[in-house]
């Protein structure tokens, strides 16, 4: 299996034509810029309910900003939320589907258009795989304790799971892991899915640890045998814990290493409100070429960046490379 899998691993092209990976930003913080409500159990799911085609327009949005890579509006998106929504489970299954059909849309209009495959590649999907803690719209993602054990956790996941990886997508982002637990879980679905192949991206606490505290080398030491897991490293992470955790990170793999911070901000569950981050804090534009140099492959943006974050990577990055 590990010959196959490498040899059709989707990041190849880009890591051996330009090095880098450039990946989009925010999905459903900048749907809220854009004037939509998002206080919502669902969050950005809800508006694959209500307005799908604002999410395929957003996707288009990053794909013109540069982004190599657009992920599904799938994070929040689960079988078990939208049935308590009210929906039958088909049609859950349905609306999962289409949260990658619209990444694909936006990804077919774009290199329809002669101009916009000038110096670059067909940008990848990915299809977003969000924690439990994201179906649970508490915040625990950001702490990792949902009081499930591994198996709890690997039955939650399946049925999305399995949906996901027969979607069309590329590959799938397993995105904000805060534990542990939650990444062998990720592992073990992975594992019975041979054809697939997938990121881990986990939420920290601080330079070294995840959200619950398990140190990140550990847990990428555990993992960086899979030779489905492709890319591995931190998101939806405060940009001044990134060079840290890049330095941990290159110490246990060898595997590219993917980083897509948030803007820096905090994120208060009980008041859905961000809270202010300091002026003098390292940003996404500002530390992106550290993070290079550290060993960053695929580089984007989580909660509160933009496409205009997304062109301004892309163009101190690339430019660079030149």
């Amino acid at each position: 299996m590990e010959t196959s899998v490498l040899a059709s691993n989707p990041l190849a092209p880009f890591l051996e034509t330009q090095r880098l990976v450039i990946l989009d930003g925010g999905l459903a913080t900048e749907l809220e810029e854009q004037g939509f409500d998002l206080n919502d159990e669902l969050w950005s799911a809800k508006i694959l309910l209500e307005q799908p085609d604002s999410i395929r327009r957003l996707h288009l949005g990053y794909l013109l900003a540069g982004a190599d890579c657009i992920a599904s509006a799938s994070y929040q998106a689960t079988i078990e939320g939208f049935v308590q929504r009210g929906l039958a489970e088909g049609e859950a299954g349905k609306l999962l589907r289409r949260s990658v059909d619209l990444a694909l849309e936006a990804r077919a209009e774009f290199w329809s258009d002669p101009e916009n495959r000038i110096g670059r590649l067909k940008p990848l999907v990915a299809a977003s795989i969000g924690p439990y803690g994201a179906y649970l719209a508490d915040g625990s993602e950001f702490r990792g304790d949902y009081g499930l054990n591994e198996d709890a956790l690997v039955d939650f996941h399946r049925s999305r799971w399995r949906l996901l990886a027969s979607s069309g997508a590329d590959l799938l982002a397993c995105e904000t892991i805060p534990s542990r637990q939650e990444a062998r879980g990720l592992r073990r679905l992975l594992e019975e899915t041979q054809e697939a192949q997938a990121w881990f991206s986990f939420s920290c606490r601080d330079e070294q640890h995840l959200s619950d505290g398990a140190p990140l080398t550990d847990v990428i030491e555990e993992l960086d045998d899979c030779p489905q897991i492709v890319a591995i490293g931190v998101n939806c992470t405060a940009p001044r814990h990134v060079s840290g955790l890049l330095r941990s990170a290159s110490d246990a793999t060898s595997k590219p290493i993917v980083v897509y911070p948030n803007a820096g901000e905090g994120w208060d569950a009980t008041t859905k409100r961000w809270t202010p981050v300091d002026r003098d804090s390292p940003t996404l534009v500002g530390s992106c070429r550290e993070w290079v140099d550290l060993g960053a492959r695929l580089i984007g943006g989580c909660c509160r960046t933009s496409p205009d974050d997304i062109r301004q990577v892309r163009r101190t990055l690339l430019d660079r490379m030149v």
